[in-house]
């Protein structure tokens, strides 16, 4: 027997941070996950499994476009052809959507009820699956103490959307332990609500699945589902089932042998070309650059984050067309030494550079400095907003950062005229 265990897929939720941008996979970012739904059913339909399940978050909060319900009813209708069912848990995000309250499923697809738990036999593959969906999106108590003991002479799996214990991250929806979990005797639990994939082997099989699709740079990685194999004798194999249609990374490169823009191009090129090799060629990757490190380009790199990023959009466009996407560029590299090198010259680039020093912590200027910067902010067009990093600490008046980052900028620009 063999079932296929998914979660969190969050319909027609929108990808975020690269649709800002011009050179961004439109497209993809508004169909992305739909499509690894579809692949999903298409998996389930090509391995012929006995059933699905999907533990929560169908739909993505009060999102009202019934076209996203017609679009997972012609998918279920896909899977009612290949005699296949579907079992459906509603989680937080499903609770606040019109589409759980009115939309008419086909018969194929069976729900848990949200007053109390439910239970479903499959007396043909002895199989009992236990759940309860959510009737309100905030739903903090422990739901697990409702759920029946397991049937005997059959394979009991509980379907639970829940945060667990520790998922500090996530909403504390439905909180319990493992340990609760594996006193109920289930030998499957399929859990949903946590969007990393996770397994516990022990009395009890415990899987959260992840999401079908990641959606920002928070959710990095492959992104799908699992394949549950599994006789009377309880489970035998978890296996990892992939379905998503573009990637997220989060690279940190250090450019601490780096001397110039140059050089820290030719870094980031290899690091690139490094995501486009390991990738499956159908799956794109969206990336974002971190720059670490002490670096001699340090000075250099001040106040470039989007020239760097339009240069590192033309490193992408060459070695990977259509299969490489870069969501941010950041630069986060402290400079080589605190200006002992250009402190020893006791020359006037010396001076300029005490003279910031002191700029740093003295109250009168900082202050005086945020009134004219206000007004070039004020003045900035909108898409300036988000890529000027230091605009919010202008707003803020926290100004000792942008001050010590143009003393090394400033001063390692004079030294290279010098």
């Amino acid at each position: 027997m063999k079932f296929i265990h998914a979660a969190d897929i969050h319909l027609d939720s929108p990808l975020t941070g690269l649709s800002a941008y011009q050179d961004a996979p439109a497209a993809m970012l508004r169909s992305a996950t739909r499509d690894a739904f579809t692949n999903l059913v298409s998996e389930a339909i090509d391995q012929q499994v006995d059933f699905m399940v999907i533990a929560g978050d169908l739909y993505d909060g009060t999102w009202k476009d019934h076209n996203t319900g017609i679009f997972f009813c012609r998918e279920m209708g896909r899977l009612k052809k290949a005699g296949i069912p579907a079992y459906v848990l509603f989680g937080n995000h499903d609770a606040e959507s019109e589409m759980t309250k009115r939309l008419q499923l086909p018969d194929n697809v069976f729900t848990f009820e949200s007053r109390k738990t439910s239970t479903f036999k499959l007396d043909h593959l002895k199989v009992a699956l236990h759940g309860r969906s959510f009737k309100e999106a905030a739903t903090t108590d422990n739901l697990v103490t409702g759920y029946p003991s397991p049937l005997p002479g059959m394979l009991n799996i509980g379907v639970l959307h829940t945060a667990l214990e520790g998922n500090t991250v996530h909403a504390n929806y439905a909180p319990c332990s493992l340990d609760e979990l594996c006193a109920k005797g289930y030998q499957y639990w399929a859990l949903g609500h946590v969007h990393d994939y996770q397994i516990w082997n022990g009395a009890s099989t415990i899987v959260f699945p992840g999401n079908l699709q990641g959606r920002h740079i928070r959710e990095t990685g492959p992104r799908g589902a699992v394949v549950v194999t599994a006789d009377d004798e309880g489970i035998h194999e978890v296996e990892r089932l992939f379905v998503d249609v573009l990637r997220w990374h989060s690279l940190e490169i250090n450019a601490g042998e780096c001397g110039t823009l140059t050089d820290v191009l030719h870094v980031i090129g290899k690091e690139l070309e490094h995501v486009v090799q390991d990738a499956p060629a159908r799956i794109p990757s969206a990336v974002r650059i971190n720059l670490v490190g002490k670096s001699p380009a340090h000075g250099d790199l001040f106040g470039l984050e989007a020239q760097l990023r339009a240069e590192v959009l033309g490193l992408a466009a060459a070695i990977g067309p259509d299969r490489l996407w870069i969501e941010k560029v950041k630069i986060s590299t402290t400079a080589m030494d605190d200006g002992e090198a250009v402190r020893a010259r006791g020359n006037a680039l010396a001076d300029l550079q005490g003279l910031l020093e002191v700029a740093e912590t003295d109250p009168e200027f900082l202050k005086g400095l945020q009134q004219d910067l206000l007004e070039l902010v004020a003045k900035a067009p909108m898409e300036l907003q988000s890529l000027v990093p230091y605009f919010k600490d202008i707003r803020s008046g926290d100004l000792t950062t942008l001050v010590h980052e143009v003393r090394h900028g400033l001063v390692s620009q004079l030294a290279k005229m010098e």
